[in-house]
């Protein structure tokens, strides 16, 4: 299966070194992510939280070229169900990112939804269900975002279906696809966290295979799924469990969900996202290097 896959450029992210915030006490610092995650074979980063990597464009640009590595994309995230009151505070946190992710040559932005539980405590702050007024404020939002954002930054927009936010399942997936203009808004598709929402990675490429604009590459363990979802466990404790684990031991399979991707015909990129944190600081990059030995034997 050696180059078959040859339309895929796959990276990692501060993620996969169990990064979640711009600053905390429980994650490495920048630049052992940046040394590792070069030494594990990976040449794409994307820039993780706002404020994790350098923001100072000059500054970045030194870091990541000595090291040889290069950006892939920014991240976001919204909160336009809300409505047109939020739309101010949420540009103002998007321009910052997206004149940082275009500075560093990237094309993409990462946009994920809010989630409808505390990202800390997990504690419940929203219905998980949206309203049909809130369903048209996120599409009509995201359409908005996407359109502001090509215009002003030249970057496309990927939404990110995620556990514990409104668009996490393949009924919410398809609804929010469905309900936007593909012209302005694609797809970040994660495999794992479309697996731990109960959808079918590869159906979904197959059918909205023009919607999807990006890849995150994770897995989930079946067992503790079983028991996050029987439990009703939220997403950031389910983490602390092992839910998303070390490829090739969980799902979906990544061989089929990466040669559908390719057989899309487009160039993609396939970002290495597992979820850890919080996680000891010897504990990444061992598993960031098989992961990557594991892609090359899938033809990434």
């Amino acid at each position: 299966m050696t180059n078959a896959l040859n339309r895929i450029r796959v990276g990692s992210a501060p993620d996969s070194w169990g990064v979640w915030f711009p600053d905390d006490p429980q994650q490495v610092p920048w630049e052992r992510f940046l040394d590792e995650v070069s030494e594990a074979g990976y040449s794409w980063i994307e820039l993780g939280p706002y404020g994790y990597l350098p923001t100072d464009p000059a500054r970045l640009t030194d870091e990541v070229d000595r090291r040889g590595l290069k950006v892939s994309a920014g991240t976001v995230f919204t909160a336009l169900h809300r409505g047109p009151d939020v739309w101010d505070a949420t540009w103002e946190h998007v321009s910052q990112v997206a004149e940082l992710t275009r500075a560093m040559g990237a094309r993409h932005l990462v946009v994920i939804p809010s989630f409808w539980r505390d990202d800390k405590t997990a504690a419940l702050i929203e219905p998980p269900e949206l309203t049909v007024r809130q369903w048209a404020y996120l599409t009509k939002g995201m359409e908005r975002l996407g359109h502001e954002v090509k215009e002003r930054f030249g970057l496309d927009i990927v939404v990110h279906p995620h556990a514990d936010t409104h668009i996490d399942t393949e009924e919410h997936v398809e609804r929010f696809l469905d309900s936007t203009d593909g012209e302005l808004v694609g797809l970040c598709l994660d495999t794992g966290h479309y697996a731990y929402c109960g959808g079918d990675n590869v159906k979904l490429i197959q059918t909205y295979g023009e919607r999807i604009g990006y890849l995150h590459l994770k897995q989930v363990d079946p067992e503790i799924l079983a028991d996050v979802v029987k439990n009703e466990i939220p997403f950031g404790p389910a983490v602390q469990r092992g839910v998303m684990c070390e490829p090739p031991a969980g799902v979906p399979a990544l061989e089929p969900v990466l040669a559908a991707a390719q057989n899309l015909g487009v160039e993609l990129f396939a970002i290495v996202e597992q979820d850890m944190y919080p996680c000891p600081p010897d504990k990444p990059l061992p598993i960031a290097t098989r992961t990557r030995t594991f892609l090359r034997s899938c033809g990434a």
